[in-house]
């Protein structure tokens, strides 16, 4: 067996992937906040969505291929296979989307968070062995089923736990220390899963191995992340907008700031289509008179020559 390497950078993606995992853990816990004191499902199926790339996207996948940076077979090369690792995107943020939509709507109940939890940890778990499969070395990968099941567990309970903060959790403090516990579960379940990859390296080792070098999967994933944080800000930023203006059922919000302008020019009208003899209400403007037209000179009048 070839001598496998997980922090290839010491310190540093461990570190920054715990750190990425926390941060779209919170950021997906303050949208399902949202999405619980949304009035109408509409909204509440946009900040669940939000959330689901927050958590999904972030949380689970960027944190991902973080800490993927940091592997490295010092016998072989070791490459990425891009499509793979683009699909292994979708599984997290779908994966994620469903169990968010079964816990987001009607009441609150264990077996529903256990069954969310279980349809979620069963997709972070594709999504993880999924981008192991597009790890490419000069040789074949083997993983210890004892460690594979540990995972599983591990992924099956930080899901259940991260659906029943997404319910249950409200306030600052709180959702700080839900995120950082979230952040610990996912990252337990990545490291697992990796201590238990083995490299069984080819009896001749070839220096050309199908992929992409690792550094280079930086400027895709860093392009892909940045589109999806990007797409995530703008559709919260807009969410909240609707929100402000509007009530909870679509309706415009009464008051100075997002009044009907419409309305005035509706009262205006029927005001000048009021009947002329009826008497104003108490309170009403009345309407100005009539200025009368001014004569128009008399031009067929012969001019006075006063010099006469």
């Amino acid at each position: 067996m070839a001598e496998v390497h997980h922090f290839t950078y010491g310190a540093f993606n461990p570190i920054a992937a715990y750190l990425v995992a926390v941060l779209g853990s919170f950021l997906g816990l303050l949208a399902t906040g949202r999405a619980r004191s949304a009035r109408s499902r509409g909204r509440r199926n946009r900040w669940l969505i939000i959330a689901a790339f927050a958590i999904g996207g972030a949380g689970v996948w960027l944190m991902h291929f973080t800490a993927m940076l940091g592997f490295d077979v010092p016998q072989s090369p070791v490459r990425y296979n891009p499509w793979l690792t683009m699909s292994s995107l979708g599984l997290a943020v779908v994966a994620v989307g469903m169990g968010l939509m079964i816990v987001g709507h009607g009441r609150r109940s264990m077996p529903k968070i256990v069954l969310a939890g279980l349809c979620t940890g069963a997709g972070v778990l594709a999504m993880h062995y999924t981008g192991m499969a597009a790890l490419h070395v000069s040789g074949t990968i083997h993983l210890d089923r004892t460690l594979v099941v540990a995972s599983g567990i591990i992924a099956f309970a930080a899901c259940t736990a991260a659906l029943w903060f997404a319910v249950s959790v409200r306030g600052l403090a709180p959702m700080t220390g839900a995120s950082a516990l979230m952040g610990l579960a996912i990252f337990g379940m990545h490291y697992t899963g990796m201590a238990s990859v083995s490299v069984e390296l080819s009896s001749s080792v070839s220096t050309t191995v199908e992929g992409i070098k690792p550094l280079l999967m930086i400027v895709p994933i860093t392009l892909c992340s940045a589109a999806m944080i990007l797409g995530v800000a703008l559709s919260a930023l807009q969410a909240m907008t609707d929100e402000e203006f509007t009530e909870g059922d679509g309706m415009p919000r009464r008051g100075m700031h997002a009044e009907n302008p419409w309305s005035l020019k509706q009262a205006s009208m029927s005001a000048m289509r009021r009947d002329p003899g009826s008497r104003p209400s108490p309170g009403a403007r009345p309407s100005p008179r009539p200025v009368p037209p001014r004569p128009k000179p008399l031009l067929d009048e012969p001019l006075i020559d006063i010099r006469s």
